[in-house]
């Protein structure tokens, strides 16, 4: 078991995750003597359908006083239930899930200021230690099962996007047409850590505007996907306006993104190694609490900071090159930027070995830099 360094309250929470991230794993194992409801099983599913007050009931049953319901969005009319039982039992809920859209539809602000909201994502450098290996990373991103050496990580992320990705969607009914939806996943990983133009996307896979924006915001919803806004506080110069679009996980963009004769492997690299920063980034803010907002950074004239990190604890941009030498062009969007924020931390991750640094900007060997996130968020 490798530990995880998400920090778990004493109260009731949420935490919520994509699917294959390793929330259930976790909490079974450091969750001791409890309840436990898994609403993947159809039968607890349609025993509590209609009755949420069987929980009480069974809890009463087992002398429990913290009860793990795991993947909540299946049946979100239990929250009602399980805000009474909060305020008159004091139970403990840890609430599982991979989907915020059924949560935020059935009204889970209800526990609003009695359970606490947490995000558990891939693995991190960190967490992994001393079985950390980059090469592997980029290819078949950080999700727990892919550290699994005992199994196939190509046959999983296919599993994870055929069965997930599109079956799982389709049962939950929110797609109507499946193959559809295919074709738009597809086109959508052509635009991993680009600027999102869904026009280009909606044309690439023959679906009308709004549909596709509903399955970018679908993406969303269930914590598959981000889109990055534009870092626009206090701008100096004209920057561009749409977002940029990330799979969550390196392994599961390429496990999506199609692959022909044609296509460069620089390209699926770049964006994968693009991808791994930003996990790594996200990962490691929400498993210290860190609370910063991440953006981008891009003028009109396609000068770029590929992440930028804000929030009371301060101000950090970020950039990558796969590149075994950096060059001056690849600190040009830092330099800008900290020249416009004199109080910014500018960070160059390259595929290096050495370490440099220019005034407020540090440059890292990749790995090295993954590994002194948590250090440099802090």
């Amino acid at each position: 078991m490798i530990a995880r360094q998400l920090k778990l309250p004493a109260g009731s929470y949420f935490l919520l995750g994509p699917r294959g991230t390793g929330k259930s794993t976790w909490i079974r194992e450091t969750v001791k003597r409890a309840l436990w409801i898994d609403l993947l099983k159809e039968s607890t599913f349609a025993e509590l359908s209609g009755r949420a007050e069987r929980i009480e009931a069974m809890a009463d049953a087992k002398r429990a006083t913290t009860i793990v319901i795991d993947e909540v969005q299946k049946l979100p009319s239990l929250l009602d239930e399980v805000h009474r039982l909060i305020e008159t039992r004091n139970f403990r809920f840890i609430l599982t899930g991979s989907s915020a859209r059924k949560l935020r539809r059935s009204g889970s602000n209800l526990l609003a200021g009695r359970a606490r909201s947490l995000t558990m994502h891939p693995f991190t450098t960190s967490e992994l230690g001393s079985k950390f290996e980059l090469r592997r990373a980029i290819r078949y991103g950080l999700l727990p099962t892919v550290w699994d050496k005992t199994g196939d990580a190509s046959e999983y992320l296919k599993s994870y996007v055929g069965t997930y990705l599109r079956e799982e969607v389709q049962q939950e009914a929110l797609v109507r047409n499946i193959g559809s939806f295919s074709r738009f996943l597809e086109a959508a990983s052509f635009s991993q850590a680009a600027v999102l133009n869904v026009v280009s996307v909606a044309a690439d896979c023959g679906i009308n505007r709004k549909t596709v924006e509903n399955h970018f915001d679908l993406l969303e919803d269930l914590l598959l996907a981000v889109r990055l806004p534009v870092f626009r506080r206090k701008a100096a110069r004209k920057l561009v306006a749409h977002p940029k679009f990330f799979f969550f996980d390196a392994g599961v963009y390429r496990a999506i993104r199609p692959r022909g004769p044609l296509d460069s492997s620089a390209d699926v690299d770049g964006a994968a190694i693009e991808t791994l920063l930003f996990e790594s980034l996200r990962a490691e803010n929400a498993n210290h609490g860190y609370d910063y907002a991440f953006s981008y950074w891009r003028l009109a004239d396609g000068t770029e900071v590929d992440f930028v990190a804000y929030g009371e604890r301060g101000l950090h941009a970020f950039e990558v090159t796969r590149s075994s030498v950096f060059r001056e062009s690849d600190l040009k969007g830092l330099r800008l930027f900290c020249a416009d924020y004199p109080s910014a931390e500018g960070h160059l991750f390259y595929g290096g070995t050495r370490s440099y640094r220019f005034g407020a900007i540090e440059v890292l060997p990749f790995e090295e830099g993954l590994r002194a996130l948590a250090k440099t968020l802090k």
